[in-house]
């Protein structure tokens, strides 16, 4: 497991000489320690549901810590550096590169994270502190394995808000909320099904496909958050806006509230 951190620290170190030359180890954290982020979320939870490792970062030492570099190690070996000059406020370089390590003995060095670092609680720390001696056994490997199905819900949601969606114009452009949201069968896999009205659209204006953008499901979340929750139902659901927060299933016995955001 030393290679890929090595890679890791190699990686990171030639960003800094590269591109942060006269920044000088005594204005880093730990005079330019790489750390390994796992305090948001986790090993494990990176790996099945943004599909990455982990997040290591050189930190500037000053009140506001911001990074300097930022390094991404996904799961196929792709690497994403960013680089950060005055102090972490401007960002100067992004770098598309990769590690020299199969996806297996990048699997395992996953697997070791997770039970050297996140199953100890040890959160967001120094790369010096990883145990990369720690034997991993075949339960350790397929504990790791076994508990995908946990993040199904998670990793399904989030292939869904990537997903695009009808929306009516009174919500993108006018700034209305999200009074009246239907799913029907996708037309093709980039499709979620969803719909989006505000509910004071009439026949003629729905009609007009001028009045119709195409938007991510994320993109309406932005918009319009209360509508989030409900996402996930499925193809039929047909829902109105009951209140300024909430929204019911659509029996048609009840008017759609409606209000700009």
């Amino acid at each position: 497991m030393n290679e890929i951190l090595n890679e890791i620290r190699r990686l990171i170190r030639e960003s800094r000489t590269m591109y942060l030359p006269h920044v000088k180890a005594e204005a880093l954290e730990e005079n330019g320690a790489v750390y390994y982020m796992n305090g948001k979320n986790g090993t494990e939870f990176d790996w099945y549901v943004n599909g990455k490792v982990s997040d290591f970062f050189v930190f500037y030492k000053d009140e506001n810590n911001l990074g300097a570099v930022k390094l991404t190690l996904y799961r196929d070996g792709g690497v994403l550096v960013y680089i950060y000059d005055e102090h972490g406020r401007n960002l100067i370089k992004e770098i598309k590169t990769y590690v020299e390590a199969s996806t297996e003995e990048i699997f395992t060095f996953a697997v070791l994270l997770r039970n050297v670092m996140d199953d100890k609680k040890i959160w967001d720390a120094n790369i010096d502190s990883i145990d990369t001696g720690v034997i991993l056994t075949a339960d350790h490997i397929s504990e790791f394995k076994n508990n995908e199905h946990y993040y199904e819900d998670m990793i399904n949601r989030k292939k869904l808000l990537g997903m695009m969606s009808y929306v009516s114009k009174k919500i993108t452009d006018e700034g209305w909320k999200v009074g009246y949201m239907t799913r029907e069968a996708a037309l093709n896999e980039n499709d979620s099904g969803w719909s989006f009205m505000s509910g004071n659209e009439d026949d003629e204006y729905v009609a007009d496909y001028s009045n119709i953008k195409l938007l991510s499901i994320a993109g309406v979340c932005q918009l319009d958050s209360d509508v989030l929750k409900y996402i996930d139902n499925p193809v039929g659901t047909a829902l109105i806006r009951t209140s300024s927060d909430e929204f019911e299933i659509d029996n048609n016995d009840r008017k759609i509230y409606v209000e700009k955001r």
